[in-house]
């Protein structure tokens, strides 16, 4: 990755930029270490760095990237084109600028968790200037991408009300991957129409007054330059000429949900995170392996991180031995607000409490509440089993920095105290392989898998090693004679042979779904399929 723009060969006038977190980490911390006064120690500089070293200083510090590029922008390029996150985190992340305006407009003397205010004060004209590019409708549009599925369609729904609040009302809608089956007899390829068009026709209203362009689903995925420019061609998408199709189900082992939660129930007890890219089924997954846990007998505390809160619609209907409930951001800052000031507001006169109050209005609040709930969480699986549907990878990946920003300081704290060996870390839990068991969920396609083997790669940098994968909405597992999904099959092939060939222990699959799997019975149904 690189932080400067490179040009994309047999495509004149393009450059792609991917922005590296580290280097724009680092970067900001330069900047901010700079505005120190000269005289500084070396002490007072170490103290800086790190209160600069912590998820929520990476996460301001690569949007910085992007604002620099609006707030700054000198004509070289007509347009810029930034692929956001997934929903959650991009909400949270187009939300910074304003926060931080508001933060750095009310606040004259306190610190936060990003370093000393004077260095923050130096960026208050570039997120004002940003904020005023992303909220001029000549200047900024923000292009909706969903799947032609009920929940993404209702995520949608919920990001354009959200950005609208922000100010982003220059709003377009696409629909990507609709599907028309040519072989009606075709179960699969029917189930797979039927489901699109519901969704479409109960699109919330607030998406159905925006300018919409439908794509349809292609029978190559859209990697490279054709394929890429095939989208912008009219007419029916015709198949790749070098890809095989597949006339019938593989008849290798497709191991299904049900071996997965039989693994898992055998110990009794423990974390189970469920982890993967925005849209790939982390929630349905999630919400399937708790219930076949609670069919075999074990109580289960099923919960979300996902800002998106998509557990509440995946869920529908109540379960002996089943708890269900989510990590809520503001009302664990409130809570979170609310304990710190009740610790260390009492030892303070009024103006001490005004600026601890106003120093907990920083945007990083929201993360330190977060994890100590998540930590909460983590500890409960001493006894009983605890299923974690966690938030899409980027917001996932800050929680586990989080985690280890902790440990990292309370093992300094057990050495200077002598507690070595006495404390248990979140990260250490997650660490134990007795005590907690990584899914990754993906789609069996190039982008989804690749961004799964990224996030694993992450997760192994932490000594945290994934205990399985799970590829959801395997046409392979359905099966399909629609000559489109026929074609999909090959590169569907292609993907479980390149994560079984040096990605994953153990693989497991869930296949294409006739019926949503929403509400009780059917994720219950879900949880017995054996693919």
């Amino acid at each position: 990755m690189t932080n400067q723009p490179v040009a994309v060969p047999n495509a004149p006038g393009l450059y792609v930029l991917n922005i590296d977190p580290t280097a724009a980490a680092e970067a900001y911390r330069t900047r901010v270490l700079a505005q120190m006064e000269p005289d500084a120690s070396a002490r007072d500089r170490d103290t800086i760095r790190e209160q600069l070293s912590g998820a929520c200083t990476t996460e301001i510090a690569a949007f910085d990237e992007f604002v620099g590029r609006l707030a700054d922008a000198d004509g070289t390029y007509d347009h810029i084109v930034f692929d956001t996150a997934p929903t959650g985190h991009t909400l949270r992340l187009l939300s910074l600028p304003k926060a931080w305006s508001g933060f750095l407009a009310e606040n004259d003397q306190g610190a936060s968790c990003l370093g000393p205010h004077s260095g923050l004060k130096t960026q208050e004209e570039r997120f004002r200037r940003a904020m005023a590019a992303l909220c001029d409708p000549a200047a900024t549009a923000v292009i909706l991408v969903t799947r032609p599925e009920r929940g993404a369609i209702a995520e949608a729904g919920r990001t354009s009300t959200e950005l609208a609040v922000l100010g982003l009302g220059n709003q377009h809608l696409v629909v990507n991957g609709l599907f028309r089956a040519s072989d009606p007899s075709d179960a699969t390829a029917a189930s797979l129409e039927a489901q699109g068009q519901q969704a479409l026709a109960e699109m919330p209203a607030v998406l159905r007054k925006l300018p919409r362009d439908d794509i349809e689903l292609c029978p190559f995925e859209m990697m490279g330059l054709d394929a890429l420019r095939s989208v912008l061609c009219s007419g029916p998408l015709s198949t790749n000429p070098g890809e095989p199709a597949v006339a019938a189900p593989w008849v290798g082992d497709l191991p299904g949900l049900d071996r997965l939660i039989d693994l898992l129930a055998a110990d009794g007890k423990g974390l189970i995170m469920v982890m993967g890219k925005g849209g790939v089924g982390k929630t349905t997954i999630a919400a399937a392996i708790a219930l076949g846990l609670v069919e075999r007998g074990h109580s289960v505390h099923l919960s979300t991180t996902d800002p998106a809160a998509h557990l509440a619609m995946t869920m529908t209907g109540n379960v002996a031995g089943l708890r269900v409930d989510r990590i809520d951001p503001k009302a664990e800052t409130e809570r979170y607000i609310a304990k710190i000031m009740e610790q260390r507001g009492g030892m303070l006169d009024a103006q001490g409490q005004a600026l601890l109050r106003e120093d907990l209005a920083s945007p990083c609040t929201e993360e330190v509440a977060v994890f100590h709930a998540f930590s909460h969480i983590v500890a409960e699986a001493r006894s009983a089993f605890v299923v974690l549907d966690t938030a899409p990878t980027g917001h996932s990946l800050l929680l586990m920095d989080a985690t280890g920003a902790y440990h990292r300081q309370m093992t300094r704290q057990s050495t200077l105290h002598d507690l070595a060996g006495r404390i248990t870390t979140p990260l250490m839990r997650l660490q134990d392989p007795d005590y907690t068991h990584i899914l990754l969920v993906t789609l069996a396609e190039t982008t989804p898998v690749s961004q799964a083997s990224a996030l694993q790669d992450d997760l192994r940098r932490a000594q945290i090693e994934p205990f399985a994968w799970i590829i959801n909405k395997s046409l392979l597992a359905a099966g399909s004679s629609d000559p489109l999904l026929r074609q999909r099959l090959s590169g569907e092939l292609k993907q479980v042979d390149r994560i079984r060939g040096s990605m994953a222990k153990r693989l497991f699959f869930v296949p294409w779904q006739a019926t949503p799997p929403v509400g009780v019975p059917a994720l219950a149904r879900l949880a017995h399929d054996g693919a």
